[in-house]
């Protein structure tokens, strides 16, 4: 199994960049050279008192000592090969077998196992570094399995969407259109009761096509509504106006706006997020005639924009309630709507990496929603 590799190890800096072989190479010749070097000046020293002729009891002496540092220097010497040796296949050995294998598996190859024998503290690195890989490659396989199954997911909901918008539709426009027709041709004959039951049949099956219009609308956000490119927000503010001139002229609203910047992002999606915003300020609407303000600053690598209204407003406490699915403030018949509106607001903001949030702390009486975009580039 393969997965991408990781980043490239950090780069030691000053003596840290010397590989430890070459560590206990200088350090073993200098300790070598130091005691031969010691060696050699006692033997002089040594040579330096016979030449001074001294008694032969003395003479014996040194004849003694030189045959011991000779001795001793031998054993250093065997020592220091010995030692070499050992350290060469007791420590430097493993640990290179051991950084190869790690090396190995961080360049992805995570099904090779970094196992080493010896000495025991490296074999217990191995084993500890071994269980992390092991985990690591569990994570990955149930991720993938994960992702296989949100794939085969999305696939069912993509399916499920089309059969939304044709087959299930379908039968709401005929029980809509035949019960229309019903109390069209026989309405004479029908009491105010029977009407009034037609009435709901009619306004339910209206109901459903918009909340399944609706559903689509949410659960096609990011998947089939194109890629997000280089976009200006002005332009789509202007469309979405266009499509609620019809509500905007019966209401009376005014709706202004300040420059917009172009972001990054998709413009259909956009055009939505601020019709959805527009509309809501102008359902919401108190006794005055509907007044909203669309404006937009820069916030870093992100453009925050706001949309102020003269409404009913949103107690603080309900400023996350609003954003879930099918959440009402409201009675139906009071405010008619879906409750889907702000959650596929919120849901187009996060596609395209923001965030929408209610600003409780604005002044004046109203709602003012605010949210984040990324800028383009040409912007930063």
């Amino acid at each position: 199994m393969t997965i991408n590799p990781l980043p490239p190890a950090r780069q030691p800096t000053g003596l840290g960049r010397l590989p430890m072989a070459r560590w206990f190479v200088v350090i073993g010749l200098t300790v070598t050279l130091a005691f031969t070097v010691s060696i050699v000046l006692t033997v002089l020293l040594i040579e330096r008192v016979r030449g001074a002729r001294p008694r032969p009891y003395v003479e014996e002496q040194l004849d003694r000592l030189y045959v011991a540092l000779v001795v001793l220097l031998l054993i250093v010497v065997v020592a220091s090969v010995v030692l070499a040796v050992i350290v060469r296949y007791v420590v430097l050995k493993p640990i290179a077998q051991l950084t190869e294998q790690v090396r190995r598996v961080a360049a992805g190859d995570y099904d090779h196992r970094p196992i080493v024998d010896r000495p025991a503290e490296l074999s217990e690195l191995s084993s500890h570094v071994d269980s992390m890989r092991g985990r690591i490659v569990t994570a990955w396989r149930t991720a993938e399995e994960q992702a296989a199954e949100l794939r085969r997911s999305n696939s069912e909901l993509e399916q499920f969407a089309y059969v939304a918008s044709h087959d299930l539709q379908e039968p709401l426009r005929k029980i809509a259109s035949f019960t229309q027709m019903l109390d069209q041709r026989y309405g004479d004959q029908l009491d105010d009761r029977a009407k009034q039951y037609i009435h709901y049949a009619v306004d339910g099956a209206k109901r459903m096509q918009l909340l399944i219009n609706d559903l689509l609308d949410f659960s096609r956000v990011g998947r089939v509504s194109g890629e997000r490119t280089v976009t200006d927000s002005g332009a789509a503010l202007n469309a979405a106006l266009e499509n609620l001139s019809a509500a905007v002229e019966d209401s009376g609203a005014a709706v202004s706006s300040g420059p917009l910047p172009k972001v990054v992002g998709n413009r259909l999606l956009l055009t939505q997020l601020f019709q959805n915003l527009i509309e809501n300020a102008i359902k919401f609407r108190s006794g005055e005639p509907p007044r909203v303000s669309v404006t937009a600053e820069r916030a870093g690598a992100m453009w925050e924009f706001s949309c102020s209204d003269n409404g009913i407003g949103v107690e603080p406490k309900y400023a996350d309630r609003i954003f879930l699915i099918f959440q009402r403030l409201h009675a139906r018949d009071v405010y008619p709507g879906t409750g889907i509106g702000l959650a596929l607001c919120r849901k187009i903001v996060e596609y395209h990496g923001g965030r929408l949030w209610l600003d409780g702390d604005a002044e004046g009486p109203g709602t003012t929603f605010r949210w984040t975009l990324p800028a383009a580039g040409e912007d930063e």
